[in-house]
């Protein structure tokens, strides 16, 4: 028999469990925020029919999707959430209710050369509030209270989420009478990855003059506090009406964020955010660690007039954020920034003597029963070997179960950290850990 040397296909992140655990407490942690703010929970199959999937054809993303034929079918795995939400609503639009606040966590596929950092397969997190014709602005604001209250919880340190509007880059951009304002948009969207020099070199090449290059430089340099930046974006000498509406709409936007309860010094007006996607038509998020900018935009989105135009005639205007959980964790783990107290799964183990193992199940049950996590360990060998495993998976205490504890019901509970001992009855260890 040939022995094939197992390995993993590169790009695809592979965890030991005490990694899984730690990973999985932080998806616990977005899920249990976006239900928080009443987000309800959708999963839609990870294959789609490729013409569905595909429906907007072109750009670099079609590239890298995998695509294959089954019988007649031509399939392909999702590379994004938002293409198979689209689908989602359209197809079960009477039976949703609109404004339709979904959040879905799950894997998605790209077929991008593997490098440290990027990934093939890796999760997605994403929330979208889907309107019927049209959805307020209030969205606008929720959308990054939500991430506010997720990063917190994180606890990766300092963050702050940028925000800015794309009407008013694009009525700015008019106002120059650029030809191409995506263009310009995605050399914008580059500034703090290439610097001011580079972007004025690509906009000399895309034929912008150099007097307009200045004017723009100048406006995406407007700084200052959340009322210093609008006042001075009011104060321009724009008459264009996408231009105004999103001065407007970004001022709403910071009131209602005050009003959600996110801290001022968590969020700021940076006119520099365009967002590369050209679906995106108002405002827009960037979130980034304060000491940690290297890492890119942690937590991204916007405002879209039209999520599903490729599947029915129906606008469906939405707003929405995403959280790439695989990068990020990976990134995270490399700079050690990911805190793992309390990571362990099970709060006690059981150690019984040979001739306590089924009285020692049914204690387990019992502590099971109560709420508590409990595992046993009913291999043989040394004492010390049975310690040494509790260590490896950072269970805290250990119970060792022998007849003269069945028969006196007290129990020696262990503390693996500190060494001491408490002599508790069942009773005790269930009223212990249920406080």
């Amino acid at each position: 028999m040939t022995i094939v040397k197992p390995s993993t296909l590169p790009g695809f992140m592979e965890l030991l469990p005490k990694d899984q655990v730690v990973f999985n407490n932080l998806l616990d942690i977005i899920k249990k925020n976006f239900e928080r703010y009443g987000f309800l929970p959708i999963d839609t199959p990870v294959l789609e029919k490729a013409e569905v999937l595909l429906a907007k054809g072109g750009g670099e993303t079609e590239k890298q999707v995998y695509e294959f034929t089954k019988g007649t079918t031509d399939i392909a795995m999702r590379f994004d959430l938002t293409v198979p939400l689209a689908r989602y609503t359209v197809e079960h639009f009477s039976d949703l209710h609109f404004p339709f606040k979904r959040y879905q966590v799950g894997k998605v596929y790209r077929g991008e050369r593997a490098q440290k950092g990027r990934y093939r397969e890796f999760y997605q997190c994403d929330i979208d509030i889907i309107g019927n014709g049209k959805i307020s602005l209030v969205n606008d604001a929720e959308c990054p209270a939500v991430i506010y209250s997720i990063f917190r919880e994180f606890d990766f340190g300092k963050f702050t989420i940028h925000i800015n509007n794309r009407k008013i880059l694009n009525g700015f951009f008019k106002s120059l009478e650029v030809k191409s304002s995506e263009e310009v948009m995605r050399i914008v969207d580059k500034l703090d990855k290439i610097g001011v020099d580079n972007v004025k070199e690509e906009l000399d090449k895309i034929g912008m003059s150099s007097e307009n290059i200045e004017k723009l430089i100048s406006f995406i340099g407007i700084d200052g506090t959340k009322e210093e930046i609008l006042d001075a974006l009011k104060k321009l000498n724009c008459d264009n009406e996408d231009f105004k509406q999103g001065v407007e709409e970004l001022e709403a936007v910071v009131k209602y964020m005050r009003a959600y309860g996110v801290d001022d010094d968590y969020f700021n007006i940076d006119l520099k955010i365009a967002r590369g996607l050209d679906y995106y038509t108002g405002t827009v998020y960037e979130t980034f660690l304060d000491d940690h900018r290297e890492l890119g935009s942690v937590s991204s989105g916007g405002r879209y007039d039209n999520l599903a135009g490729y599947y029915t005639t129906n606008l469906m205007p939405g707003v929405g954020m995403s959280i790439g959980l695989t990068r990020l964790f990976s990134k995270m783990q490399e700079l050690d920034l990911i805190k793992k107290k309390g990571n362990k799964v099970s709060d006690i183990i059981i150690i019984p003597m040979e001739s306590t193992i089924e009285k020692s199940i049914e204690i387990l049950a019992k502590l099971q029963k109560a709420g508590i996590s409990t595992t046993i360990y009913t291999e043989s060998g040394k004492m010390g070997k049975k310690f040494k495993y509790a260590d490896a998976l950072d269970i805290k205490y250990a119970l060792v179960i022998g007849e003269n504890e069945l028969e006196s019901n007290v129990f020696g509970l262990k503390n693996m950290e500190t060494g001491d001992q408490e002599e508790l009855s069942l009773e005790d260890i269930i009223d212990k850990f249920s406080k």
